[in-house]
């Protein structure tokens, strides 16, 4: 397929769910593992250094290799510039966003975009206040440059998508309190 024929939201749809898929793909066939970060694919040494697929070359797209890493950090984020990539993609783990039960589409992405936001930043995993200022995912530090730049714009992008129970423990708040993360992965519950 040749994604220079699809409109913008098709081709950002179509790279969300190969990645998505792929990333599925590279963790069913090494499973049981305890976190993505176990897989090694090669890639070089950073990937030897930090572990994980996303280095490796594991798609074609019109006869080119790509990482998961190309998808997410060559193609979706320099290109559609959306802070809602974070909540498209998903790496397996349990500090992830969601995993759609859908595919995206083109003609609902905008909704879904919003939908998966929403989803995250209101759960645990995406922003919670633990006797004290807001602790939230390491997504919002490490891609900060995508949240606004600062720990202000991050705090003004959950707001946006704060239900109003955790849009008034965030009023006023400017500052982060902390960043988490959990790799592990996001299994069936045994």
């Amino acid at each position: 397929m040749d994604p220079g024929i699809l409109d913008r939201n098709e081709q950002f749809a179509l790279l969300a769910n190969l990645y998505n898929a792929k990333t599925l793909e590279i963790v069913a066939s090494r499973y049981p593992v305890k976190s993505i970060k176990d897989i090694s694919l090669g890639g070089g040494l950073l990937a030897t250094l930090g572990g994980g697929p996303w280095k490796a070359k594991v798609v074609k797209i019109k006869g080119v290799e790509l990482s998961l890493d190309d998808i997410e950090h060559g193609i979706l984020r320099p290109i559609f510039k959306d802070p809602r990539i974070h909540y498209a993609v998903n790496c397996a783990s349990i500090g992830c966003p969601n995993l759609r039960t859908e595919a995206f589409t083109g003609d609902k992405l905008n909704e879904q975009l919003e939908s998966a936001a929403t989803d995250y930043v209101n759960s645990r995993r995406g922003a919670r206040f633990d006797n004290g200022g807001p602790v939230v995912s390491s997504i919002y530090d490490w891609y900060q440059e995508d949240f606004g730049g600062t720990e202000e714009g991050v705090l003004a992008h959950l707001r946006r998508y704060a239900a109003p129970p955790l849009k008034q423990k965030l009023a006023g708040v400017t500052t982060v309190e902390g960043y988490e993360y959990d790799w592990g992965l996001n299994d069936v519950i045994q």
